[in-house]
């Protein structure tokens, strides 16, 4: 019997030597390419070049080495085969029976702030997918390993039975084409955002597993939580998690759409989410001061609930938030004394994510069932729009930043929406409900007195005037809408008998 052999080319490097040198006590021989079968060499593993084997020099900078017969013919012949071993033998090309690849970084080396587009192609890896896939079909004969995980499975099932199991075989296949698989999509959106292609015929989008969850929404149902590559670092898929127990399917959730609402804010900020809606938002001069008007927003609501501040998180807060039942509190960090006071309860969890990142704004990405919709994320502010006042009365210096503050909590919270606030809190949210005079409702009876002299934001038009009629009665002085109702002048109408201004911005901000 000829010699095994065994094929090794990484980039990453790590623990190869030893299973290099696993190998070659087992009998195999070992073929290797560039900078491996230099470092190799230097631990005095003996090794064969490719070149050796194809009888063909490297050629083209290095762009082809692998691609060659000699290479693929000893990958895919079927080592049962009598006349797939024939032409093995007519050709002198001799079987390999296991891979160990691992692709050029390509993620790394896009994640470069100085990468340009020749570094990028160039480390467009051919020939290492190209053998991954040859040795993954050819499951049946071969072992191939991405993952240096692996091997220690590999070099122990060698040793006890001399071959690796067929099921371990083909699980480490099914790794290979699941790693070539994200590694093409990586290239493919890059290489789709190259060509400013907005909407691809082929949609491939990749992600890696953070954390495998107990359950999903309900407990009947099984989860995970992945993670996009070169996603936004300001995400809470990319939060360090400094104490408490494992989150949830809905923490991460809640989490997310508490970090969405108070990245709106400049000023410090904080942010209070149920069930994904905001249901108290404040900001101050400092944490603790907005904190305290969040919490005051809706003291029944923030208990089981999940805060996040845009603002390190100090002693005082914390002695304030370790008063409450919170799931979770979200910071871009805790001083020593605020660890320290939170830490005392076992449970909560405490994330800090880094706000400095000014990266593009990433899709949205909807499931149905069968499907998947697309869209950019609802990144519209005052600031882009056209406003115009249709209304006599114009707002206030006070009242604009209470329309300014009520806007940007609006678009977070599920249609239909209002939010009723001051300068500096929320008041009063009415979510989600089957009309909009009905989440007004909810709204003002939360808002109660503090309603009078409060505006009142909403995520779309009115195609009544019922809600301004709400409003007004609550006391509400300063609405702001998108307008676009073919019955606006009906609430324009309503608005001037009441005195109240009304800002349209033109952009609606639903969220589904």
């Amino acid at each position: 019997m000829k010699k095994k052999r065994a094929l090794i080319s990484v980039s990453d490097k790590g623990g190869v030597s030893e299973f290099a040198s696993e190998l070659v006590s087992l009998g195999f021989e070992i073929i290797s390419t560039g900078g491996t079968k230099k470092m190799l060499q230097e631990q005095g593993i003996p090794v064969l070049s490719v070149s050796d084997v194809t009888g063909f020099p490297e050629i083209l900078e290095g762009r082809v080495k692998t691609l060659n017969p000699y290479i693929h013919g000893g990958l895919l012949a079927k080592q049962d085969d009598a006349d797939h071993q024939k032409q093995l033998m007519e050709h002198g090309i001799e079987p390999i029976q296991l891979v160990c690849v691992n692709l050029y970084p390509f993620q790394q080396t896009i994640e470069k702030s100085d990468v340009t587009i020749a570094d990028a192609i160039e480390n467009i890896d051919i020939g290492g997918p190209t053998m991954l896939r040859a040795s993954a079909k050819n499951h049946q004969y071969v072992t191939v390993v991405v993952d240096p995980a692996d091997y220690p499975t590999v070099i122990a099932e060698l040793k006890a039975d001399g071959e690796t199991k067929l099921e371990t075989r083909r699980k480490l296949a099914a790794k290979v084409f699941r790693h070539t698989a994200a590694y093409d999509a990586l290239i493919a959106e890059y290489m789709t955002e190259l060509a400013q292609e907005e909407t691809p015929e082929k949609l491939t989008v990749t992600y890696e597993l953070k954390q495998t969850l107990r359950y999903g929404e309900n407990p009947h149902q099984q989860a995970a939580f992945y993670k996009k590559p070169l996603g936004s670092l300001v995400s809470i898929a990319y939060a360090k998690q400094l104490h408490g127990k494992e989150l949830s399917y809905n923490n991460i959730n809640d989490a997310d759409a508490a970090l969405q609402i108070v990245k709106e804010f400049s000023e410090p900020a904080a942010v209070a989410v149920k069930h994904m809606n905001p249901c108290g938002v404040g900001t101050g001069k400092t944490v603790f001061d907005a904190f305290t008007k969040a919490f005051a927003a809706d003291p029944v609501s923030i208990f089981g609930g999940i805060i996040a501040f845009n603002r390190e998180v100090d002693a005082e807060t914390a002695s304030k938030l370790h008063e409450i039942f919170l799931e979770i509190i979200i910071a871009p960090s805790f001083s020593d004394e605020a660890l320290a006071i939170l830490k005392g309860k076992k449970n909560l969890r405490l994330l800090t994510i880094s706000f400095d990142e000014t990266k593009k704004a990433e899709r949205k990405m909807t499931t149905i069932e069968g499907g998947l919709l697309v869209q950019d994320q609802d990144r519209y502010s005052l600031e882009d729009g056209e406003i115009t006042i249709p209304t006599k009365r114009q707002p206030t210096d006070a009242e604009w930043e209470a329309l300014k503050l009520g806007w940007k909590v609006v678009k977070h919270v599920k249609s239909n929406a209002i939010v009723v606030s001051s300068e500096d809190m929320t008041l009063g949210i009415g979510a989600g409900q089957m009309n909009r005079v009905g989440s007004a409702e909810i709204a003002l009876k939360q808002a109660g007195e503090k309603a009078e002299g409060a505006a009142l934001a909403s995520d779309a038009f009115f195609p009544m005037n019922d809600t301004v009629e709400a409003a007004a009665k609550a006391g509400i002085t300063a609405i702001i809408q998108p307008g676009g109702s073919i019955r606006d002048t009906d609430s324009i109408q309503k608005a001037d008998e009441y005195g109240i201004a009304m800002v349209f911005t033109g952009v609606r901000h639903f969220k589904h």
